[in-house]
């Protein structure tokens, strides 16, 4: 049975919007929210019955907030925002982004400062808990006023129009749909259109579920590089305590505090202690420096998306004191969060490329053959896989750009600086799907250079590389072993080419299906 989320506008979490958007968390209001829903209503009610002019409630927008609209032509005006703002493009968004936004919307909404009818409000969540998602393509907003079209087509299927996704996640007209649920469309209300629309919602959502996997996806980065250096004799002197402490940035010591546990009790490293080697090269001494940074700059904006997500974020806004137009829709804070995120996850896997070739490179792996392959020449092994990894990195080299520090004027200069906030948050998204898939490629090279070092390839003695012959009694770290089998569990070793894409493919499975933590975890106690 589905478990239910109650919201209340001011307790959200990036963890409970996960879950609803990937488990299906049913979600319903608290009787404060609903009370406070209420009452913001009624003081818009109360403007609409007085002679007052108050913008969003009986103006136009934008450029025409000057503009009175008469009272009787309020409700059209409601749908002819929909129609003119819903004008996004490109592919849609992926229905647990989407769960993610109507959450975050209600959650705004939840708060009371917003003027909606409690009645749009519970259609929304009619939408969620019926896995209903409206078709949003991903582009169009300039993330100020907020997510205006992402939003205006989420509004669509409150009015029974636009499109939905199927089951199948096909584009399908919404009133077939709705009426599968017994849904009757609504015809929205005075201030209704910018309560829906006026908002953060759609990068936040992104911002969310990338947030959420980044967390998860850190901490198996972690365990990937103690199996490289594992795989290249490395050393774990440089991941002491005493280090990290005289320098101790938290995520640096958390970093170093994984490896340690996830080396524990290695014959590996044992094993050549004193082999001469005085230094590792920096792609393995510096991972607690690098995945350390890269843990406090999504803990940064973790902070700031947590507070974004329980905020209210349209305009004007409904207060006992008096309705206030202000600016809180500018996406600035998720903006440049997300910019750094972005920045961040770059170099997660900038830093992971290099471990690859690394593995891959014999006069750089201490002793591991060529691509990690046997008959090399007749077999090219991982030397491809390389590639994919390095184009990868460049790519995200590109799409780390700031989106943040552009601005185009909209709406004939009335709205003359915009935060490009969703634009942020799609290409920090699309940076994370790649860096997935160079973990997979270090994932795949240091199994099999474990697998090397072991002497488990099921080979016979004559094709035993003699370099790893002084390894194949020995048992890496305790994690290691784990993540190792985690791997296996899947993938075989690779004895001879085959299509590595589909390996490539099943790695990146393993991480997103948080298997190897989940493992790793199991035995070893949560790391951090």
């Amino acid at each position: 049975m589905a478990k239910t989320l109650y919201i209340d506008g001011n307790s959200l979490t990036i963890s409970q919007v996960y879950n609803v958007a990937y488990n299906l968390h049913k979600v319903k209001l608290t009787s404060e929210a609903i009370e406070r829903i209420n009452n913001s209503r009624s003081l818009v009610l109360k403007v609409l019955n007085s002679d007052e002019i108050v913008y969003g409630i009986n103006t136009g927008f934008g450029k025409f907030k000057d503009v009175k609209i008469n009272n009787n032509d309020i409700n059209e005006l409601q749908v002819n925002f929909m129609h003119s703002h819903a004008c996004g493009v490109g592919q849609p968004f992926d229905r647990q982004i989407v769960r993610a936004m109507i959450l975050l919307r209600i959650n705004a909404l939840a708060k009371g400062y917003s003027g909606i009818r409690l009645e749009v409000v519970q259609f929304m969540l009619e939408l969620l808990n019926n896995d209903i998602c409206p078709y949003i393509p991903q582009q169009g907003s300039v993330g100020s006023s907020g997510d205006l079209a992402p939003l205006a087509h989420l509004g669509l299927s409150i009015i029974g129009q636009g499109h939905v996704l199927d089951k199948n996640n096909h584009k399908v007209e919404t009133s077939p749909v709705l009426a599968k649920f017994n849904l009757k469309p609504l015809t929205l209300e005075a201030k209704e259109a910018l309560a829906l629309t006026n908002g953060t919602q759609a990068m936040t959502a992104v911002a969310c579920l990338v947030l959420g996997r980044a967390t998860k996806l850190i901490k198996q980065a972690d365990i990937i590089s103690a199996m490289s250096l594992e795989a290249m004799l490395g050393s774990v002197n440089a991941y002491n305590s005493s280090i990290q402490n005289v320098r101790p940035h938290p995520g640096q010591i958390k970093s170093a505090n994984n490896l340690r546990k996830i080396l524990a009790n290695s014959e590996f490293i044992l094993s050549h202690k004193d082999c001469g080697m005085v230094q590792d090269a920096y792609s393995l001494r510096c991972v607690p420096q690098v995945h350390g940074a890269v843990r406090q700059a999504i803990t940064h904006a973790c902070d700031v998306v947590n507070i974004e997500i329980n905020s209210s974020t349209d305009n004007p806004l409904i207060f006992k004191e008096g309705i206030l137009s202000g600016g809180n829709f500018h996406g600035e804070p998720v903006a440049m969060v997300m910019d750094y995120v972005s920045i961040a996850l770059s170099e997660l896997a900038n830093i992971a490329e290099r471990r690859i070739e690394r593995l891959v490179n014999p006069t750089l792996s201490n002793g591991l053959p060529a691509f990690l392959t046997l008959n090399g020449g007749l077999n090219s092994g991982y030397m491809i896989a390389q590639y994919t990894a390095a184009s990868l990195v460049s790519e995200n080299k590109a799409l780390s750009h700031p989106a943040s520090v552009d601005s185009i004027p909209t709406s004939a200069n009335q709205e003359d600086h915009v935060s490009m906030g969703t634009i942020a948050s799609r290409k920090a998204l699309m940076i994370l799907e790649n860096v997935y898939n160079v973990l997979a490629i270090e994932l795949l090279c240091a199994g099999q250079g474990l697998d090397f070092r072991l002497g488990s390839l099921n080979i016979n003695d004559a094709q035993k590389p003699d370099f790893c012959q002084n390894t194949f009694n020995l048992r890496p770290g305790e994690g290691v072993i784990i993540a190792l089998n985690a791997l296996r569990n899947n993938i075989s070793v690779l004895l001879k080419d085959r299509i590595i894409a589909t390996d490539i493919e099943k790695a990146c499975n393993i991480l997103k299906s948080d298997e190897l933590l989940t493992m790793v975890e199991e035995k070893l106690g949560d790391l951090e």
